[in-house]
């Protein structure tokens, strides 16, 4: 796929990854659907920066935890700008949930946003992308959906949902979409975590480094270019899952 004039939906776009990646595509032509929750000045940051460099954004708000609101958002974005060719499923919860203290509604915030938003988000996505011809779904996912963190238990179930739901999609959807997982280790640790903490983990991995922003945009580029790779899982974690 050539990005060029082709519409990019990015999910949690305004801040973190989600920004580094609706950066990255415009300047690849493509065109960007920032979506956002809470972030609206963050969004339309983003959406000034790709102005600023000659690209086409536009910001749009939606609850993930919202089937409706999740429609009416996709059907804004073709009202906008006519079709949607990729989507990133990159907004996601993470916060710890040690077993005895799970909630019902810790439970139902992991699950919704993290699981269930990307199935409805590709499913009316998909509509147009089927209507086009082709289209693209990256699903940002972690190791953990292949090897669970401890205290972390729906937010790991969400994520080993996500691969099984990007390998279900994969065959759906084909031959005109191709669907496919990045299972990202330590890429922007939580605000939340300290030094040591940081440190602790990055020790962890083969590579002894933490990935950046880039390393993730351009994994994201990679699977909007290529035709061949569906269904896929690429681990983007250091080699954290070979310790």
């Amino acid at each position: 796929m050539d990005l060029k004039n082709k519409v990019a939906l990015i999910t949690g776009a305004g801040r973190r990854l989600g920004r580094a990646i609706a950066l990255d595509l415009a300047a690849h032509g493509a065109t960007i659907a920032v979506h956002y929750r809470n972030s609206h000045a963050e969004a339309d940051v983003v959406v000034a920066e790709i102005a600023a460099k000659d690209g086409r954004a536009q910001a749009f708000r939606a609850n993930l935890e919202h089937v409706a609101e999740i429609e009416q958002m996709v059907a804004s974005i073709l009202d906008a700008f006519g079709r949607i060719d990729i989507l990133v499923n990159s907004a996601s919860v993470f916060a710890p949930t040690p077993l005895a203290e799970i909630t019902e509604h810790d439970w139902d915030a992991n699950l919704d946003t993290n699981l269930k938003a990307p199935f409805f988000l590709s499913k009316f996505a998909a509509a147009a992308m089927r209507r086009q011809g082709a289209g693209k779904i990256i699903n940002l996912g972690d190791w953990a959906g292949i090897r669970p963190y401890k205290d972390y238990l729906p937010y790991s179930v969400s994520k080993s949902g996500l691969i099984g739901l990007t390998k279900a999609l994969a065959k759906e959807l084909a031959p005109e979409i191709q669907v496919n997982c990045i299972a990202l280790g330590m890429v922007i640790p939580p605000e939340t975590y300290t030094r040591e903490e940081v440190e602790r983990l990055v020790n962890r991995t083969l590579t002894k480094k933490m990935g950046t922003p880039e390393d993730v945009a351009r994994a994201v580029l990679f699977f909007c270019e290529t035709d061949f790779a569906t269904g896929a899982v690429l681990p983007l974690e250091g080699g954290r899952l070979l310790v």
